[in-house]
């Protein structure tokens, strides 16, 4: 598949990966850049964050734009994640946050988080997006009994500092009421958290966008970026742009060498996903997993899951570290097992659907909503650290402010900087294979608590 550390272009017109999603959608009609043409803003990536940016330019700025779109809408993470909009992103925990920024920013910090949630409820109601909401909560759960205190620790904490109604759930009530799995010692339970069907999300945002006269163009990768006296002009296969600013809004699928503003500065991970055969009523009565209820563990490695509505098991986690190697079927099994390891009464459930996908890593953990270059006509907003479905949507909405000029904006770390760039870029992978040795160590022993 397409690796955005080796490869410069991720095509013109690729199809939908094979995934239980796109399994669903009828894939729209091509509609390539043609000819020349002027706009005050060119979007590059039609996903959660490009749309939303699209859309909200028009409605709240009234500020026309066209969105560029190598392969097809949603094609990259927004098009493949698990459908968890949940509170929060990057990989900083709050007691993290806290001693980072403060106690007033982190109060800021989550109050972004509640609304990126109520940001994508608003528009999945304006829209009518017909998109399988699916409303259960979130549950962190802990693997490990060891843990169990930690995550009594983070209810207390949320409850106290942002008055959340987050509640710790005791083990045998855990068991009797939400899930029957042998990797379970307890749980936070987030009850406004609710599940998506991404790709259906996506196509939403799009007929949004498109609804307030914004260009949706596919099939048009940005094959050249020059200055021209002040403006960019952007080349694709079909045709060029001439506009006064630009948003890159690509986050895991950014090519390498795109834009300086980007360049090294994330690191594209792969993320794996399978989709089992629909469960029979005595698979599900074994499993005992609620419905609509949203499932992630407390590894370093983590793996999350899903009851679908139509009572398939969605699975994730970390997948390959190239490319390449992301289609091989020994990832496939690895996520089956760990599926079985948390669910033997399950064995003999097969997988029908299996893909992989990339997220945008940041070097610092936290993602960043910003302009990139000196001259303020050049934005972007991506390492989203592989929790975005919220925050991309509304990350789409704050950087159609910075792009209008609006000087509303919360003061948040999001817009304080930009992404700080890898050191030893080349050996990013390295660290990765590493790390991911360490993690599997690391929840696989007791060596760790």
């Amino acid at each position: 598949m397409y690796d955005p550390l080796t490869s410069s272009s991720p095509g013109i017109g690729e199809p939908y990966p094979q995934s239980y999603w796109a399994s669903e959608i009828q894939a729209p009609a091509p509609n390539p850049l043609e000819g020349h043409i002027n706009t005050p803003v060119a979007i590059i990536g039609a996903g959660y964050t490009g749309l939303s940016c699209a859309y909200h330019l028009a409605i709240e700025h009234n500020i026309p734009s066209i969105v560029l779109e190598a392969n097809q809408i949603g094609w990259g993470c927004s098009g493949r994640n698990a459908g968890f909009v949940l509170n929060g992103t990057g990989r900083l925990s709050w007691p993290q946050i806290q001693k980072k920024w403060g106690e007033q920013t982190a109060a800021r910090i989550y109050a972004e988080y509640r609304a990126g949630i109520n940001t994508v409820s608003e528009l999945i109601e304006q829209g009518n997006i017909d998109c399988d909401k699916s409303t259960g909560g979130y549950l962190k759960v802990a693997h490990k009994a060891s843990l169990v205190n930690g995550l009594e620790q983070q209810a207390e904490l949320l409850q106290k500092q942002f008055q959340d109604p987050v509640h710790f759930i005791h083990a045998r009530t855990l068991q009797q009421q939400y899930l029957h799995s042998q990797e379970a010692y307890g749980a936070l339970l987030f009850p406004y958290c609710f599940g998506v069907q991404p790709l259906k999300l996506a196509m939403g945002y799009a007929s949004l966008a498109e609804a307030q006269g914004v260009s949706l163009c596919s099939h048009s990768p940005v094959r050249q970026w020059q200055n021209q006296q002040g403006k960019h002009l952007l080349t694709t296969p079909g045709g060029t742009i001439k506009a006064d600013r630009v948003v890159i809004a690509t986050n895991g699928y950014t090519p390498r060498q795109f834009n300086g503003a980007v360049d090294n500065r994330h690191f594209p991970v792969l993320s794996s996903v399978i989709v089992t055969e629909p469960l029979t009523e005595q698979q599900l009565e074994a499993c005992g997993l609620k419905p609509g209820l949203m499932v992630m563990d407390t590894r370093a490695l983590k793996y999350y899951y899903r009851l679908l509505p139509d009572n398939r098991i969605l699975f994730g986690g970390r997948g390959a570290i190239r490319g390449k190697d992301a289609g091989h079927l020994v990832y496939r099994q690895r996520l089956l097992n760990a599926l079985l390891q948390s669910f033997p009464q399950l064995k003999g459930l097969q997988a029908e659907h299996f893909w992989s996908g990339w997220v945008s890593v940041s070097l610092d953990d936290y993602p960043r909503i910003c302009k990139a270059d000196d001259t303020g006509s050049v934005y972007y907003s991506m390492g989203y650290c592989g929790s975005g479905v919220s925050f991309s949507t509304q990350a789409g909405k704050r950087l159609a402010q910075l792009v209008a000029g609006d000087h509303s904006l919360p003061d948040l770390p999001f817009f304080d900087s930009p992404l700080p760039k890898f050191p030893l870029a080349s050996a990013r992978r390295l660290g990765l294979w590493a790390f991911y040795h360490w993690g599997r160590l690391k929840d696989n022993t007791s060596l760790f608590g």
